[in-house]
């Protein structure tokens, strides 16, 4: 692990967001000027590949990071602002793996990504 591959994996550990590229780019370079962006793609790349980031595509056009949670959570991703909330619900789980169930099917896994808008009163 070279040192600008920590810069970077501190980053992202850090990161309380789903940064992009550009993102951890810009935070990696206040730390070390010297990272370039190409050294960003390639250590994000190998970071997803070896399963310690995941990638999201949450229609805004930009692949998001974050690393591999300990727990499941699934997302709510605000369409006027892109902040991605985090959550769990129980209901919603069993839900899931009851449907699955239904179906004849044991679920191994998921992913679950609620697109909104906040109610204006």
């Amino acid at each position: 692990m070279t040192e600008q591959r920590r810069v970077i994996a501190q980053v992202l550990s850090d990161s309380l967001d789903h940064p992009d590229v550009d993102m951890v780019y810009r935070r990696a370079i206040d730390i070390d000027p010297k990272i370039s962006i190409a050294t960003v793609y390639r250590t994000v790349r190998l970071f997803e590949e070896a399963n310690i980031l995941q990638k999201h595509e949450f229609g805004d056009g930009r692949a998001r990071y974050e690393e591999i949670p300990e727990e499941h959570h699934d997302h709510l991703i605000d369409m006027e602002s892109g902040t991605v909330i985090e959550f769990h619900n129980d209901v919603i789980e069993r839900l899931q793996q009851e449907q699955a169930a239904l179906l004849g099917y044991e679920l191994v896994g998921h992913r679950l990504e609620l697109y909104a808008r906040k109610i204006k009163k």
